[in-house]
């Protein structure tokens, strides 16, 4: 199932051996200014699967971020009542943050990126204080690794490269958590996504 619209937004659902079932377009939470395809949500063999494209927000501050910033926080009042209802959900899509300086190959540089600003990452940050587990952080603490590189300036071979697309777990799923990794290769194919795959495998899925 897809949710989409022309040129820009979009998110989609994919299952094998089975129908994803519907659960919501959007998040609950009303803006009449959101008229954005960003957020989708179906359950999927036993899980509840959210797919999520958060706003890029630059130019930042202004407008973009303003919006990328109220998007955030009705986010964050999703995630909230599904952590509190013990939902075994997954949080999953290009979240437009990187978290820390980890996950951005020169820092300094994004200081006042929509991508990067303390806002965002504070964000972030609270989002996972819920309760949510950042899979892939999880099982590599230590390592840098990115899920996006952009097209120009020869960032792919450069390694230049953002983690911007993540896949939360709450606490009901986090403990199924057995593998999570970037299949970065795939960037380098020809006329390829910007963004790479990123995945995770969950025991008795």
């Amino acid at each position: 199932m897809w949710h989409g619209q022309k040129s820009w937004n979009g998110v989609a659902i994919l299952a094998r051996g089975g129908e994803p079932v519907e659960v919501r377009r959007g998040l609950p939470v009303v803006d009449p200014e959101d008229v954005q395809s960003r957020y989708l949500e179906a359950a999927v063999n036993g899980l509840l699967i959210g797919c999520l494209y958060l706003p890029n927000g630059n130019p930042a501050p202004g407008p973009k971020f303003d919006y990328k910033l109220r998007w955030f926080d009705r986010l964050l009042a999703h995630g909230r009542s599904l952590i509190d209802q013990q939902v075994p959900a997954l949080l999953v899509g290009d979240f437009n943050v990187m978290p820390t300086d980890l996950d951005v190959y020169k820092p300094e540089r994004w200081l006042d990126d929509a991508l990067f600003r303390p806002e965002v990452r504070d964000a972030y940050a609270r989002l996972l204080a819920q309760g949510w587990t950042d899979s892939l952080r999880l099982l590599h603490p230590g390592e840098r690794i990115y899920t996006f590189w952009d097209y120009f300036r020869n960032a792919y071979a450069r390694d230049a490269g953002l983690r911007i697309d993540h896949l939360l777990l709450s606490p009901p799923v986090a403990p199924r958590l057995e593998a999570a990794g970037v299949d970065r290769h795939v960037r380098g194919w020809d006329k390829t996504s910007d963004h790479a795959p990123t995945w995770i495998e969950l025991a008795g899925s």
